[in-house]
């Protein structure tokens, strides 16, 4: 096996995965992050089997068992009335089916845990606090050029870069896509409350998904069950700033005023609220020269299938697998890495963007959803997604 030199900018959960996983195939590896320090920003993610059996390959299962959660069931039911919808099948049923768990974990357990396998690495230098300037390519050698919080500029060489640096990803500019991702007209807000103080009836290890023609709520435990994570969303024709801009309850509760009152309840609790943004950006390139793309930065993906995070770890095992052996060229290689992936990010983008559709339906075509998810049960609603959750990189 040939030892490449690789730049990873962006040290989030896709990141962080890219750095181990190629680490693991022998090459040295700069972590580029732009970031002084790591936050707890973020909530809960859930990791579906396409994600998780990844990273228990990479060693992190024993970790991941001690802080991650494995519903049994989503339960679908309808804002308004509360009344049970239908079911998917999670729990043993996922395992057995796909051999691999349905996790929903707090973002800040993973990012650690994916930290520290990261800095056990001695293969991987982690550099913060540098904001990339400029990223180029030529046939012999790539070049990323970062300037640090103290105004120094320095550029390093490698054989190829990565770029993980999310959904307004700097070096996707530098494959010639200057095109700035585009609002969805949602807002989601999130908050995390102790188990202990949600409602009785969705307190239990399962996934609990709201449906209503304005808009949707989910919750699930976290945090080794300690915790209930709680994203609602909200139609809104106008953004807000950044990722964590403060939401007032008091606005949050005006929205769902006429919710069921155990969600009304579970909604009261938190104290604070963030919000964010949705956005998304067409799946157009993944790579070009010895530059590649994964996760947000190639293809930011709306939160309704719950795929952000997988596509990105999904991402970075499949570059890792490809360049296992490094013999042939590095842009033919990343070409092929574009096209085993261009595909099904496109896939996975409009199946979120249906769902957004569907769980924001009218009454008319909500009433034949809500029928198709009770002939289908909760094993046919697991199995639909066959295609998702049953991808697996080569060994």
């Amino acid at each position: 096996m040939s030892k490449l030199s690789i730049a990873v900018v962006g040290a989030g959960i896709g990141g962080l995965t890219a750095a181990l996983a190629l680490a693991r195939q022998g090459h040295t590896v700069t972590l580029v992050e732009r970031r002084t320090g790591f936050s707890e920003v973020g909530a809960g993610l859930q990791l579906s089997p396409n994600a998780s059996r990844i990273l228990i390959r990479l060693g992190l299962g024993p970790a991941l068992r001690r802080v991650a959660t494995e519903p049994e069931r989503v339960v679908v039911r309808a804002i308004r009335s509360g009344k049970p919808i239908g079911e998917v099948a999670l729990g043993a049923f996922m395992r057995e089916r796909f051999e691999a768990p349905y996790w929903v974990v707090h973002r800040a357990d993973l990012q650690t845990i994916l930290l520290d396998a990261v800095r056990s690495e001695p293969s991987i230098r982690l550099v913060m606090g540098r904001a990339v300037e400029s990223v180029e390519s030529d046939p012999s050698q790539a070049a990323l050029t970062w300037i640090s919080a103290g105004g120094a500029r320095e550029t390093i060489t490698a054989d190829l870069i990565v770029g993980a640096d999310g959904v307004w990803s700097k070096v996707r500019q530098q494959l010639g896509d200057g095109t700035q991702p585009t609002y969805r007209g949602y807002i989601a807000w999130r908050a995390t409350l102790d188990r202990s103080a949600a409602p009785a009836k969705l307190a239990g290890d399962e996934t609990g998904l709201w449906l209503g023609p304005q808009g949707h709520v989910v919750h699930y435990p976290i945090a080794g069950g300690r915790l209930v994570n709680v994203v609602a969303i909200e139609r809104n024709p106008a953004p807000v700033d950044g990722w964590a801009a403060p939401g007032r309850r008091e606005d949050l509760l005006a929205r769902y005023a006429s919710a069921a009152p155990a969600l009304r309840e579970l909604l009261a609790q938190p104290q604070e609220w963030l919000r964010w943004s949705l956005f998304d950006h067409p799946a157009e390139r993944l790579a070009k020269g010895r530059i590649a793309l994964l996760g947000d930065a190639a293809h930011p993906v709306l939160p309704f299938l719950a795929q952000g995070a997988a596509m990105a770890i999904e991402e970075a095992a499949t570059l890792a697998s490809l360049l296992r052996e490094a013999r042939s060229d590095i842009p033919q290689i990343l070409s092929a890495y574009e096209r085993q992936r261009l595909g099904r990010a496109a896939q996975v983008q409009k199946e979120a963007r249906t769902n957004g559709r569907i769980y924001h339906a009218g009454a008319l075509i909500a009433f034949g959803r809500d029928r198709v998810m009770r002939h289908l049960g909760s094993e046919g609603m697991t199995k639909r997604y066959d295609w998702l959750y049953g991808f697996r990189t080569p060994e």
